[in-house]
C-alpha cells in the first residue's frame, strides 16, 4: 500500500513494491540478540500487560513516571506520494506536529498515522511502538530533551513487553537525528 512514498531524510530513496519499513527479525529477539548497531548498549526488557500498554496505564501500574517513558509516534506528511517518519518524545512532552516536524518534512499538512497505518508500517501496534526494530527506510527523529535522560521506556515492539535503557540506544541507530524542539511542553491547566 505504501509502495513508492518518499523517505523523509533522502527525498530521492523511493520504496518500491517488495521493499520491507520493518525489520525481517523479530523485535523481542532483536533487542535481546544484541544486533550491532546497538552492541555495548546495556538494556532490560520487562514484560507488561498488553492491557496496560498505554503510558498513561502502564507508568500507573509499574511505578515509571512520564518523564522516564519516551513515545516512538509515526507521522505522515500528506504530499503525492505521502512521507513518513517515526519521532521519539517523552511522554511529558507533546510532538510539535504542526511546526517543526511539518517543517521538517517539507510538507503543508501532516498529521499522527493512525494505528493501521502504524501497523503497516512498522509491524507494531500503537503502545508497543519501539525504534529499536525501525529499518534504515524509516527515519527517525529524537528530541533533544529524551538525551537528557539517564535512562528511558521505549515500547518493546509488542504490547507485552518495554524496553528500559540509557538514551544513548537511540543514537547507535543508523538512521536517527537528535532534533532540538521536537516536542514542547504541554499546555498549562489553569487550577480549578
Amino acid at each position: 500500500r505504501f509502495a513508492g512514498f518518499r523517505v523523509a531524510h533522502n527525498a530521492d530513496r523511493i520504496l518500491r513494491p517488495g521493499d520491507r519499513v520493518i525489520s525481517n527479525v523479530g523485535f523481542k529477539h532483536q533487542i535481546l540478540a544484541a544486533p550491532l548497531e546497538i552492541h555495548g548498549h546495556e538494556r532490560r526488557v520487562i514484560d507488561c500487560d498488553p492491557e496496560l500498554a498505554d503510558t498513561a496505564e502502564f507508568v500507573e501500574a509499574y511505578g515509571y513516571t512520564l518523564d522516564q517513558s519516551a513515545n516512538t509516534l509515526v507521522v505522515m506528511g500528506k504530499s503525492d506520494p505521502p512521507v513518513f517518519v517515526a519521532c521519539v518524545v517523552l511522554a511529558s512532552t507533546r510532538l510539535d506536529v504542526n511546526k517543526v516536524v511539518r517543517r521538517k518534512l517539507g510538507v503543508k499538512k501532516c498529521s499522527f498515522a493512525g494505528p493501521d497505518v502504524t501497523g503497516e508500517l512498522t509491524g507494531m501496534k500503537i503502545g508497543g511502538v519501539t525504534p529499536i526494530g525501525l529499518s534504515e527506510h524509516m527515519p527517525l527523529w529524537v528530541d533533544r530533551r529524551v538525551m537528557d535522560c539517564e535512562r528511558i521506556v521505549l515500547g518493546g515492539g509488542s504490547r507485552s513487553c518495554k524496553v528500559v535503557a540509557a538514551p544513548e540506544i537511540l543514537t547507535a541507530l543508523p538512521h536517527v537525528e537528535v532534533v532540538d524542539g521536537l516536542a514542547k511542553d504541554p499546555p498549562k491547566v489553569p487550577p480549578a
